[in-house]
């Protein structure tokens, strides 16, 4: 198993940045793709970023795209998400994810997640 653990959430303008990060258990933490989703009230939990494993290869809901940036860094056992130019719609609730294999955009395909850290972008 791994446990996750997210952080940095809070109340940004719009227009402004934010970074979350994803704290992970164990030493093998190199070996789980790794992602983000949010939520917002009343709506279904959606897909916004996944980095591979090793951190070669990337992926972004349309939404994010140019404006968001996934990392990781397998020392600290720790995955990034680090969210420019904000928008109010991007308000939510962010959950990090973690799975040995899968690695796409169906959020019931992921194994592993933390317990979400809130983002809330003012207008």
């Amino acid at each position: 198993q791994v446990q996750l653990v997210e952080s940095g959430g809070g109340l940004v303008q719009a227009g402004g940045s934010l970074r979350v990060s994803c704290a992970a258990s164990g030493r093998t933490f190199s070996n789980y793709n790794t992602g983000w989703f949010r939520q917002a009230p009343g709506k279904e939990r959606e897909f916004v970023a996944a980095i591979s494993r090793s951190g070669g290869t990337t992926s972004y809901a349309d939404s994010v795209k140019g404006r968001f940036t996934i990392s990781r860094d397998n020392a600290k056992n720790t995955v990034y998400l680090q969210m420019n130019s904000l928008k109010p719609e991007d308000t939510a609730i962010y959950y990090c994810t973690a799975d040995l294999i899968y690695y796409n955009r169906v959020a019931e395909r992921w194994r592993y997640w933390g317990k979400g850290t809130l983002v809330t972008v003012s207008s």
